[in-house]
């Protein structure tokens, strides 16, 4: 039986407006981060969500609660943004380049994680989560660079953020069936 996954970018933070790395540390949401989480819950409206997740994070978990109000949704640590390790919180400066060689094997040096452990991550717990009997329809929250690694595990990342990237509550939309995942569109609400 064919699945719906809705794989959602938290709302922007104030460490995105003053240009700092977030990974695993965190900030809050600003002004406009709630706007488009209110956005998005008005986009996403008329789709019976069965079950919600979140990252751990401040910013995912505030983020869902917009969304779906009272609903129960369940912290999941496995859809945590990548660990930066010593570039946690500073400058985004710092951060290279994506498309720079030897990008992915920065972070290791310095206690953050490489792209394989995040892809690894992302879609064992996300597998996990659409292997449930009754999850039919799901929405989970996640960060930029986990979604990019995730979306990295089904397709080019590249042919689909050609298009305007993976901003502050945008959704990859994934279909799931037989264990795979088939990605479907990108919505930026």
């Amino acid at each position: 039986m064919k699945k719906d996954l809705y794989l959602m970018r938290h709302g922007q933070t104030l460490f995105n407006v003053r240009r700092r790395i977030q990974g695993w540390c965190d900030s809050p949401l600003t002004e406009s981060g709630k706007q488009q989480a209110l956005k998005a819950k008005e986009y996403l409206k008329d789709i019976s969500f069965d079950h919600y997740y979140s990252s751990t994070s401040e910013r995912c978990c505030d983020t869902i609660e917009l969304i779906i109000g009272n609903h129960y949704y369940k912290r999941l640590k496995g859809l945590k943004e990548r660990n930066f390790g010593l570039f946690e919180g500073e400058s985004e400066d710092l951060n290279p380049n994506f498309d720079d060689f030897g990008y992915d094997d920065l972070f290791p040096h310095y206690g953050g994680e490489r792209k394989e452990d995040v892809q690894k991550r992302l879609k064992e717990t996300l597998t996990d989560v659409m292997d449930k009997e009754d999850h039919q329809t799901v929405l989970a929250l996640s960060h930029a660079g986990a979604c990019r690694c995730f979306l990295s595990t089904v397709i080019d990342p590249e042919e689909v953020l050609k298009s305007g990237g993976l901003t502050n509550c945008c959704i990859l939309h994934f279909t799931f069936e037989n264990d795979t995942f088939k990605f479907v569109e990108i919505i930026r609400p």
